[in-house]
């Protein structure tokens, strides 16, 4: 027996410590015939191929990541519209609920308000629109003959401009079929986004709390007060500005509903309604509003067309530079300078939705300036 145990001793000095298995993992290599064999060496994470491969992989998700984000850009503006109109017109729904009513109510007074206006405007706009479209495509050969004569104050200018050759050809009003489709195409689109801003403003206005407390739990328990204060008052300076803006945008409305009615301006209380809807665009929007009901005005006489334009030029200069930043100023507690280059920079980046989001953005901004970075800044 001695004899015997010698060698067994020396074979297993012989053997690599590598080799040598513990007892429960022997038992079960020894019972199972389906092995694969005993675990390598991990492979080195340090090596050349695994950097260059975890560096092309991060590359790749990132390209799909950016390349997501640019697909579904538009999904997100108006998601983002969404949440910002809630947010908006969320102190309406707060006074009306600290008023007794229910939030749901509340919610759907709200709703049919707007419900209301809107449609109050289409109303008031479509028989003169379709009575305005049916003149024109009736009178159209008359208007392009005194034009391509060079008869009246239009006609003058055509002719001035060399314009009369582009006036030649077939004296009926002909639409080309490419911009018939796409003009439905847009109108299509514009419709599907109204509605789904108009569907998600409503989710929101319900939703707004749980979202806020959804928000809040993200933050650690340290900090969830001041962040709790914080997005109030982000809430509060947006709701700030919507408020600011309807002023605005009434006194726009009843500035140009008495304007045409002291001129005998054809469908004053329409041009009222539209100015005023498109003056809740910050800058530009009283601009447009003010070039159509000047072409408008044109209809009563060229002095007349020319004192309109001269009253939304000194209106547009009255809005943007005094009245609209003063009323930021004490809503949303921007100062004019920053309300100024904020819409700049907002219509630059995004068009009109970033004109429109560009003061509460950068009421944001200034917010977290003053409370967070401002004062650790003094802190060191």
């Amino acid at each position: 027996m001695t004899l015997d145990a010698e060698p067994n001793r020396e074979l297993d000095e012989e053997i690599p410590p590598v080799l040598i298995l513990p007892a429960t993992l022997e038992r079960e290599l020894d019972e199972s015939d389906e092995s694969l064999g005993l675990l390598g060496r991990p492979f080195d994470r340090r090596a050349p191929f695994f950097v260059g491969l975890n560096a092309a992989f991060g590359v790749a998700v990132a390209y799909l990541i950016v390349r997501g984000i640019a697909d579904i850009t538009t999904v997100l503006v108006i998601i983002g519209l969404a949440l910002f109109v809630a947010i908006g017109l969320n102190p309406i729904i707060e006074f009306l609920v600290n008023r007794g009513l229910r939030r749901g109510f509340a919610v759907g007074l709200v709703t049919l308000g707007f419900v209301v206006v809107i449609a109050l405007f289409t109303i008031l706009a479509a028989s003169p629109i379709t009575h305005e479209v049916q003149i024109l495509v009736k009178n159209y050969p008359r208007y392009k003959a005194n034009l391509a004569a060079g008869k009246g104050w239009a006609g003058r200018l055509v002719r001035k401009l060399h314009l009369t050759s582009y006036l030649k050809g077939s004296s009926k009003l002909k639409l080309p079929a490419g911009g018939v489709l796409g003009a439905g195409k847009f109108l299509l689109s514009l419709g599907v986004a109204t509605i789904s801003v108009m569907v998600l403003t409503i989710y929101f206005l319900f939703a707004l709390p749980g979202v806020k407390r959804l928000w809040l739990s993200l933050i650690p328990r340290s900090r969830r007060g001041r962040v709790d204060l914080l997005t109030t008052e982000v809430f509060t300076r947006v709701g700030g500005f919507m408020l600011g803006n309807l002023l605005t945008s009434l006194i726009s409305g009843a500035g140009t509903y008495l304007w045409l009615l002291a001129f005998g301006v054809p469908y004053a209380l329409v041009l009222a309604l539209f100015v005023a809807l498109f003056d809740l665009i910050p800058m530009v929007g009283s601009t447009i509003a003010g070039v159509v009901v000047t072409l408008v005005a044109f209809t009563r006489g060229v002095p007349i067309g020319i004192a309109t334009g001269a009253f939304y030029i000194a209106y547009r200069y009255l809005e943007d530079y005094l009245l609209n930043p003063r009323v930021m100023k004490r809503t949303v507690k921007v100062p004019p300078g920053l309300t100024i280059v904020a819409t700049l920079i907002g219509a630059a980046l995004l068009g009109l939705v970033g004109a429109l989001v560009a003061i509460p953005a950068a009421a944001t901004v200034q917010l977290i300036l003053e409370e967070v970075a401002i004062p650790r800044q003094n802190q060191r």
